[in-house]
């Protein structure tokens, strides 16, 4: 099992780990030109995790300078539970950490609980009760 840094060429493949991902929603800004933006913002920090060259998982990581943020922290099914999203989190938050960034967000969909299980079952990261997330898109034109 090896980790890398996610380049552009692996965003096909991504993108069809997603779409096979029960619970995971995908948005525009998954499409292949905000994706390459986005890993250009983030340079190295984005993640995924192969086998043989077989995609196990992925993390898509950025920061804003003084927070982290997770997303898409996949793994596909048949390679669950051997301790794939523990090491894309550990590497990803190391990464962050290397930059000055101490402290991280997830952002989890209420109705995935395999998700939610997972994350409160992480020790050092806790669910907030205090914040209200509020999201603004500009529509296209």
């Amino acid at each position: 099992m090896s980790i890398r840094p996610i380049e552009p060429d692996d965003h096909a493949a991504l993108l069809a780990l997603w779409r096979r991902t029960p619970g995971l929603r995908l948005r525009p800004e998954d499409e292949f030109v905000p994706f390459c933006a986005y890993l250009q913002r983030t340079p190295g920090l984005s993640l995924l995790c192969e086998r043989q060259g077989r995609l196990l998982g992925c993390v898509l990581v950025g920061h804003d300078g003084r927070r982290g943020y997770l997303q898409h922290l996949v793994v596909d099914q048949p390679y669950r539970a051997q301790g794939v999203a523990r090491a894309l989190l550990r590497r990803a938050l190391e990464q962050l950490a290397g930059l000055g960034v101490q402290k991280s967000h997830v952002f989890v969909l209420r109705d995935t609980p395999e998700s939610l299980a997972f994350w409160s079952a992480q020790a050092a990261w806790e669910a907030r009760g205090d914040i209200q997330v509020y999201s603004h898109s500009e529509e296209s034109p």
